[in-house]
Parts: C-alpha cells; structure tokens; sequence
C-alpha cells in the first residue's frame, strides 16, 4: 500500500501518523502527495507507524531493504 492510499482511508491518519514520529503534518502530506520524497531514515518509523501496510519498500524502492528484514531475524 502506498502512504497516499493509506492516508487517504480515514480522516486523520496524516495527524496520527505526525504524532506517532514526531514530524509535522505537512511532512507527512509532502510525502504522500509525492511533492516530496520520504527520508530512508524515516521509512521504518512509517512502517511501525502503519502497522506494516505501507512498507519501506513501497516508500523507497531505489533503497535496499535486505538489511533491515535480515537484521530483524
């Protein structure tokens, strides 16, 4: 699922995901709308802040993911 389609399911998921990383909205709302491109350092906090519907690999396909899901074994 992309950070658009998961922000776009109830109102107030940008507000909720913000708070759960501590950034401001409008971070959130650049990033979904693809106005910006979503910091690598950020993309696992979005996939724990969403419960793992939006991956890092939907966020940053052009960032090699192995080592985070090899690490975590």
């Amino acid at each position: 699922m992309t950070l658009l389609e998961f922000v776009k399911q109830k109102r107030g998921k940008i507000k909720e995901i913000a708070q759960a990383i501590n950034i401001k909205p409008i971070a959130i709302s650049r990033w979904a709308l693809g106005r910006r491109q979503v910091p690598a350092e950020r993309c696992p906090d979005i996939e724990k802040a969403t419960n793992g519907l939006v991956r890092c690999e939907d966020l940053r396909p052009d960032v090699d993911w192995s080592i985070l899901r090899t690490s975590t074994k």
